[in-house]
């Protein structure tokens, strides 16, 4: 790759490997790394990935497929591209999983500090010349991100898309409601893993049997047979991993002490995902972008995840490394900082100095009778739309739309939900749905957001106007006397609404819409509540339920209830009289 200023490394190195190579850490245990390098002599920049799954899935030739579910952890990137210009590349199993000894903890504080040491020993290897960057997406981003905020000596530049930052908020527990299925699948794929249990520790032997206890006697847990099947043999496999997300439902020590301190890092990082991750990576690097001071850049791509292996974005971090490892100015510090790919229409990327964009002004569409979803203020007395959520009968659901949109409005940025309902049990599960609704109907899913009603409170200090900020930490029951607000962020997203297209908003208490696509699928899976429930989402003068959307384009005047193609004349209307007189009584 090159421009008229500049070029990346050139393809001049053949490649050498070192498998299965075992590294003490400072505990005695050994971490297993796989080393791939120049062939010739000389010392060069190093990249570190690190992860929990098969280590040969990493780095076998393989022709990239689309993300599937046997292929979806081969996440290091190609290191015969990095090697061939001039980088060392070594992928790492962290401790307690593959061939690296030790017990796995889930990202836990040790394995966080193995990976700095790895960094250090790196740096003093003779093919190495001291310079380190760490690469990979999902979990290697993530890590990355962990080390990172540690500031290794050594570390010198991170890319690191798609990685989540807040492992309560955006891994397990969405709005507070747990994403059992993601738990579930994923832990299936931890390459022999030898769990050691937080919880044992970290809560103690009386308070760990007392939840434990609670667990059994759950009948939402006991509803899914993976997680039944995990609590009656707590000690098996992974299911430790498994019972300590279970056995913490709120924010925690346990989360805490595995969430980023985003503020210290202090290495050039570029971070980002695509639109389909709504549901796991997005949200913690739009947190990433606003939290980190360091030098960053942030890309979100179109709503596809990239193939497997991975190799999307392989001369875009051979730039970025060329640039803070190399000192080979690629130009890549002088373009803009934020690059989002708009969906909709032809599609089209969107660059920025600023996240959320410096243009967005957020449109208040009230929900409306008839499932209209509108600018106009609520009439009188219009009452509510209701819906049951009904493990032996029905779950459903109410939607709402736009009038068709009679120019073309661009969509982009974070999405905030106010929705006041009752309710006649004292927990309820809210999903909010965006759509983009075809003139024929046909929807397409954009972003989701959730939300616990036990866990509604906010925190106004953290909250911002296009963010709400939940502490979950102190679940209250939900008032069944009354109507109550709860406040739902939206997942960002970037679409174009085409002319004569509608925005649609579908509000449920189950996750269970047709889903279009693969991560669609993932995005589902939550846990749902047994209890029957009968749920009035209220939409009236005084309880104004209503969805502030991001416009960065378009509806400069707001939607038509008519239509927008103007009245039609009246069936039956005479014509023109004599005289031409013209009554309008005719349209």
């Amino acid at each position: 790759m090159f421009a008229e200023n500049w070029q990346v490394s050139p393809r001049v190195h053949d490649v050498r490997s070192e498998l299965d190579v075992k590294i003490i850490m400072s505990d005695g245990v050994r971490v297993a790394a796989q080393i791939f390098r120049p062939a010739g002599a000389g010392r060069f920049p190093a990249l570190l990935g690190v992860h929990a799954y098969d280590a040969a899935m990493q780095y076998t030739p393989s022709r990239p497929q689309a993300v599937q579910g046997r292929n979806a952890q081969a996440e290091a990137g190609d290191p015969q591209f990095y090697v061939r210009r001039g980088y060392a590349h070594v992928i790492l199993n962290a401790r307690g999983t593959g061939q690296s000894e030790g017990e796995y903890a889930h990202y836990s504080p040790r394995e966080v500090q193995d990976v700095v040491e790895v960094i250090a020993w790196m740096a003093e290897q003779d093919w190495c010349d001291g310079n380190v960057g760490m690469f990979g997406v999902s979990y290697f981003a993530v890590c990355a991100k962990q080390v990172a905020a540690r500031n290794p000596p050594a570390l010198k530049a991170v890319f690191a898309p798609y990685g989540y930052t807040d492992f309560y908020r955006d891994k397990f527990y969405h709005g507070g409601i747990l994403a059992h299925s993601f738990l579930t699948n994923w832990s299936k794929h931890l390459a022999g893993v030898r769990v050691r249990s937080w919880s044992k520790e970290g809560l103690g032997d009386d308070e760990y049997n007392i939840r434990l206890a609670a667990l059994r006697t759950n009948p939402d847990i006991m509803a899914v047979p993976e997680l039944a099947a995990a609590v009656k043999a707590p000690d098996s496999g992974a299911n430790p991993l498994i019972l300590d997300v279970l056995l913490n439902p709120q924010d925690g020590p346990y989360w805490h002490e595995r969430n980023p301190c985003l503020e210290d890092i202090r290495v050039p990082i570029l971070i980002g995902s695509s639109w389909d991750m709504y549901f796991l990576h997005l949200p913690g690097e739009f947190r990433a972008w606003e939290k980190i001071t360091a030098p960053k850049k942030l890309i979100v791509g179109p709503p596809v995840y990239l193939d497997r292996p991975v190799y999307q974005y392989a001369f875009e971090s051979l730039r970025w490394f060329d640039h803070w490892l190399k000192g080979n100015d690629t130009g890549y510090m002088d373009e803009p900082d934020v690059r989002v790919f708009v969906v909709g229409g032809d599609g089209s990327w969107k660059t920025s100095t600023a996240w959320p964009l410096p243009e967005t002004v957020w449109h208040p569409f009230y929900l409306h009778g008839g499932g209209l979803l509108s600018e106009h203020e609520h009439w009188p007395c219009e009452g509510g739309s209701s819906y049951e959520d009904n493990n032996y009968n029905a779950r459903t659901g109410v939607s709402f739309a736009t009038p068709p949109l009679v120019e073309r409005t661009e969509v982009i940025g974070p999405l905030t939900a106010t929705i006041y309902l009752s309710t006649n049990q004292p927990e309820v599960l809210l999903f909010a749905t965006l759509w983009d609704i075809d003139p024929d109907g046909v929807r397409r899913l954009l972003t989701r957001g959730w939300l616990k009603g036990s866990m509604r409170k906010t925190n106004p200090e953290l909250s911002r106007p296009w963010l709400w900020h939940y502490d979950f930490t102190d679940p209250q029951p939900v008032d069944t006397t009354r109507p109550q607000r709860f406040d739902i962020n939206l997942v960002p997203t970037a679409n174009v609404f085409q002319k004569g297209h509608r925005i649609g908003l579908r509000i449920s208490s189950a996750d269970q819409d047709p889903a279009g696509s693969l991560f669609d699928i993932v995005g589902q899976g939550h846990l749902l509540q047994q209890q029957p429930s009968w749920v009035t989402v209220h939409h009236d003068a005084e309880h104004p339920s209503v969805l502030n959307v991001p416009v960065t384009g378009g509806n400069r005047i707001g939607t038509y209830m008519s239509g927008g193609s103007g009245a039609g004349r009246i069936v039956g209307a005479s014509a023109p009289a004599a005289g031409n007189s013209i009554s309008w009584d005719g349209w």
